[in-house]
């Protein structure tokens, strides 16, 4: 049994894919194993993980049949992991060659922390550092809510899923939802759960490259990502988000008190933020609207293209 699973979804990561590889194989400490799922690429990603995989036993490749999207695929990669802690690596991003070394020895001495993560470097297509990233956080409070409250003012990128987490904590949470920042929501459930420890090592270092899925922001193309199946429908994701994080409240074990208060500092958002909320209602229902002037649905688009 390792004490480490890595799990890399990927799909057509063939021109970054050897990098993130090689650091990750290439980390001082050793006793991991390196989940892969291949989200049906078509481009030579299998080719490379099979490569990989005869020059080092660690490695466990599996290909979906289809392309099912990244919620998917990142959850897959959890659920055939065996591990005491996990962590999540993406095909194009790499890490420093210490950075699970460091992240398992605070685990292991701070019980009562759920994930550990480093300081965050971005660096281009060629691996160039153009800018440092930092988060800004102080999740060490014992507090629950606070760390909760603090987080959610402060989140922005969400570079510290690819941290080191505890698999039991992670294993209590919906994992990567089908919607839009979805692990954003899991970055806050997991805040309810216990402590975020920060390494002050910059370990991480995130790509930004014009093929990142995060390049084009729509939400067609976003959601496409996510999940092949919701192309072109209607979803409220501010909504979705709201809802999710409620919900996260109301299922982690932490006390009543703190859960009404949580409540009430969401309910506030959604009033400060409520021309937002509005807006994206109103958009759903002229879309809707439209759709059912028309006689047009996901379905007959589809016949319309054959």
């Amino acid at each position: 049994m390792p004490a480490v699973s890595i799990g890399l979804p990927v799909f057509n990561g063939e021109k970054y894919l050897p990098h993130a590889l090689d650091t990750l194989l290439g980390q001082t400490f050793s006793d991991f194993e390196l989940i892969i799922s291949d989200n049906a690429s078509t481009d030579r990603t299998e080719q490379i993980c099979l490569e990989y995989q005869g020059r080092d036993s660690r490695i466990i490749y599996h290909r979906q049949n289809e392309n099912k999207g990244a919620a998917v695929n990142y959850n897959s990669v959890f659920q055939l992991s065996r591990a005491k802690y996990f962590k999540w690596a993406a095909a194009d991003d790499m890490c420093g060659p210490e950075m699970l070394e460091q992240c398992v020895s605070i685990l292991d001495s701070h019980p009562d922390a759920v994930l550990c993560y480093p300081k965050t470097n971005i660096i281009d297509e060629y691996g160039h550092v153009i800018r440092s990233y930092d988060d800004q956080w102080e999740l060490s409070s014992p507090e629950p809510a606070e760390r909760f409250c603090i987080l959610l003012r402060h989140l922005r990128e969400c570079n510290a899923v690819f941290g080191l987490i505890r698999s039991d904590v992670l294993a209590r949470t919906p994992l990567i939802g089908n919607y839009i920042s979805s692990d954003s929501c899991l970055l806050a459930e997991l805040s309810l759960h216990g402590r975020f420890h920060e390494l002050p090592e910059r370990l991480f270092y995130r790509r930004e490259h014009p093929e990142a899925s995060s390049v084009d922001r729509s939400i067609d193309k976003q959601l496409e990502f996510f999940d092949p199946t919701l192309s072109n429908k209607i979803v409220l994701q501010q909504w979705r988000r709201l809802w999710e994080r409620l919900r996260s409240v109301w299922r982690v074990p932490i006390p009543l008190q703190s859960r009404i208060m949580l409540t009430g500092r969401l309910a506030k958002y959604l009033v400060r933020r409520r021309v937002m909320y509005t807006k994206e209602l109103v958009y759903a229902i002229k879309k809707l609207s439209r759709r059912t002037f028309l006689g047009i649905t996901p379905a007959s688009k589809e016949r319309v293209k054959r």
